[in-house]
């Protein structure tokens, strides 16, 4: 199993155990939404490559990222088709959003914020999908768990990026702002379950 210390020791918070036994108790949700997530991942990325086109690394590794979501979406869509669950529209959780509301407007700080909010997003991803796998049946514990690798790899690519965007000047405190909110985000109660919400007391 893939050591995902660097990404535990650099999240606030663990996923509550209020969200695992939501988890638990909404399969095919967790799998819906999980798909829509990794279809917005990669759209996130294509979005970087068409918005800052004169910075190969980002390219490449935002290339690479799209490339790698996409096939875990096509992955998540073969596990719900022989599930028998369909694939249907659903709301999207307010934790993506409101992590974006504190995003500058200028540049690079807009880069430079996108990019960080981006490694949280893929870090809690992981940090979930390491938290889920122990209480999943066999297919979907390897699923998860096979994910963790390139997940631990998205976050330190937009790391990187974020700290390269802002050149000589450190990213520590827009990171930790961003971390506490993310903390906020995860620990506060929802309305509905979703991939990335926190936990619902209702559905618990």
């Amino acid at each position: 199993m893939t050591d995902i210390t660097p990404i535990t020791d650099f999240l606030k918070c663990e996923t509550p155990q209020g969200w695992i036994d939501n988890a638990i108790a909404n399969p095919a949700i967790l799998l819906l939404d999980h798909a829509n997530c990794e279809k917005k991942a990669a759209s996130t990325a294509m979005q970087l490559m068409y918005r800052y086109v004169s910075d190969f690394e980002l390219l490449n590794k935002m290339s690479r990222l799209a490339r790698e979501e996409l096939r875990h979406f096509e992955q998540v869509i073969a596990i719900m088709q022989s599930r028998g669950i369909a694939y249907e529209q659903i709301s999207a959780a307010r934790y993506a959003a409101e992590l974006r509301k504190p995003v500058r407007t200028h540049e690079p700080a807009r880069l430079i914020d996108t990019l960080i909010v981006g490694a949280i997003i893929e870090a809690r991803s992981c940090e979930r999908f390491a938290k889920l796998a122990p209480f999943l049946d066999d297919e979907l514990q390897k699923f998860y768990l096979s994910l963790l690798k390139s997940e631990a790899r998205h976050f330190q690519d937009y790391l990187q990026l974020a700290q390269k965007a802002a050149g000589d000047e450190s990213i520590a405190e827009r990171v930790e702002h961003f971390l506490l909110l993310e903390q906020t985000l995860v620990m506060g109660e929802d309305d509905e379950f979703r991939f990335h919400s926190g936990p619902v007391e209702a559905q618990a």
